[in-house]
């Protein structure tokens, strides 16, 4: 599915609004928003007359053409190459949980896809959940089951959630939680079903794969044996 790429955008919080009716124009409803914080050190800010600045951490969903488009505009409409604008990147998606979920985050967008890029053989795959608020527990437990480990939960804003019951059957809310999971790219498909079968209807939960390169902290993992794929008979 190499037709397919997280969008990630950092900015400056209080250009968050600009950014996004860009992307709407480009036909990227459907964004995730948290917030961090700049790193620049206190001496420099001092120097330039800036303050620390809250940073805006936007996430979404988009083909290969509607990327094209949307880094010219970027370049040309707000001036993202001029220091201090922000950043925007991609990272290649392996798979998305259901063709339903797919339609809805693509919604508007040109949409062709491919064969698999040559990231499909990395050993471990990094798994995105956006669930509704308060339904982490009910995503790990069904995770877990599946051989997942942890997982990580950020809090998050959704942006063009409207549209969600006309392709999930599902109202989305607002207020997200973003998990991260990383898997052993074996055992991605099966945790991946696990989540959406066991999350719930309320949790509107959409499930997605990015694959990982490399890793460190995994060894216990790494030391195991694989988990062996069985079929019914």
């Amino acid at each position: 599915m190499s037709s397919l790429f997280l969008m990630v955008t950092i900015t400056d919080r209080r250009s968050t609004d600009a950014f996004l009716q860009l992307y709407q124009q480009r036909g990227v409803d459907v964004n995730l928003r948290t917030v961090g914080s700049g790193t620049a050190v206190r001496e420099t800010l001092a120097t330039l007359g800036l303050e620390k600045t809250e940073k805006a951490v936007l996430l979404a969903v988009v083909t290969e053409d509607t990327w094209k488009a949307v880094r010219t505009d970027l370049r040309r409409k707000m001036r993202i190459d001029v220091p201090g604008t922000g950043i925007a990147f991609t990272v290649p998606l392996s798979s998305i949980g259901g063709r339903r979920a797919l339609m809805f985050l693509t919604q508007h967008q040109p949409l062709t896809l491919k064969e698999e890029s040559t990231l499909k053989d990395t050993r471990y795959e990094l798994l995105l959940v956006i669930a509704n608020q308060g339904h982490t527990g009910t995503i790990m437990d069904a995770a877990r089951a599946a051989g997942a480990g942890g997982g990580t939960v950020i809090h998050a804003k959704g942006t063009g959630m409207e549209g969600a019951a006309q392709f999930l059957g599902v109202e989305l809310v607002n207020e997200k939680e973003l998990v991260l999971i990383v898997a052993r790219t074996p055992e991605k498909k099966r945790i991946m079903k696990a989540i959406m079968d066991g999350a719930g209807p309320k949790a509107g939960a959409i499930v997605f794969s990015l694959p990982v390169t490399d890793t460190a902290g995994l060894r216990l993992l790494e030391d195991e044996e694989p988990v062996q794929e069985t079929s019914a008979q």
